[in-house]
């Protein structure tokens, strides 16, 4: 599928076949380039983690640090779980079921996949399961 060209400006439009090869292509490289920013972004978190100084006398100093790691941690989990879901898209555009809703078959609007790249649900499948969790949520 990487052989497939297309170019830099290339937008998918609701005037051209559905996840026909240039779809899938445009969708698969910006999974690709989602995943190596958040990689990237790891990365350089790590590194200023490690490079800290651990050795802050004021014990208010300290404290603060200790906060801004443990949220930059738990964003970095958050990462670590999307990058998940975006090896689980990619999976998808290889065996072709990208795209298509989960729960109906239906096709997810180019608009839903541009926004959210990951989108398992269309839009009406996700509403109505974020529905059934509130009332079960509320019982």
């Amino acid at each position: 599928m990487s052989d497939t060209l297309i170019d830099e400006g290339y937008r998918p439009t609701e005037d051209e076949p559905f996840m026909n090869e240039r779809q899938r292509e445009y969708f698969r490289r910006k999974l690709i380039t989602w995943k190596e920013d958040i990689l990237r972004e790891s990365r350089d978190t790590l590194a200023a983690l490690q490079n800290e100084n651990e050795n802050h006398p004021d014990i208010a100093d300290r404290a603060s640090s200790e906060t801004d790691r443990s949220i930059e941690l738990r964003a970095r989990d958050r990462q670590r779980k999307l990058i998940s879901k975006i090896d689980a898209a990619l999976d998808r555009v290889e065996d072709g079921t990208y795209g298509y809703c989960e729960e109906t078959g239906e096709p997810i609007t180019l608009k839903r996949l541009e926004a959210r790249p990951i989108a398992t649900l269309s839009i009406e499948a996700q509403e109505r399961h974020e529905r059934h969790e509130r009332v079960h949520r509320d019982e």
